[in-house]
């Protein structure tokens, strides 16, 4: 995947990531992030963000997605989908614990 490669919706970049080999689908729950495939939990530290994608709401520019792709320790890829909507459901503060990986 191409560092500074940009998509028009948040659905272009979760079907691009998918093609590259993030196939996982991450949560991040009340004290670790866990896999949707493989049920594996996770600790921050265990994981490092590859490349950040931001989308903004179409009617209304404060519904901003983003979409962290994300490696694990063990070699699992895979997608952190989180909203800024008041809706959302992940741990923003857990999230914040992964490191990013260094370029």
């Amino acid at each position: 995947m191409e560092k500074d490669k940009s998509f028009d919706t948040l659905s272009q970049a979760i079907n691009a990531l998918t093609k590259d080999g993030y196939e996982e689908g991450f949560t991040a729950g009340d004290e670790k992030i866990i896999g949707s495939i493989s049920k594996k939990e996770y600790v921050p530290t265990d994981l490092k963000i590859v490349s950040t994608y931001r989308f903004e709401g179409m009617t209304n520019p404060q519904d901003e997605t983003i979409v962290f792709a994300i490696e694990a320790i063990d070699g699992r890829k895979g997608t952190l989908v989180m909203s800024y909507s008041a809706e959302h459901n992940q741990n923003v503060e857990l999230i914040k614990e992964i490191p990013q990986a260094k370029n």
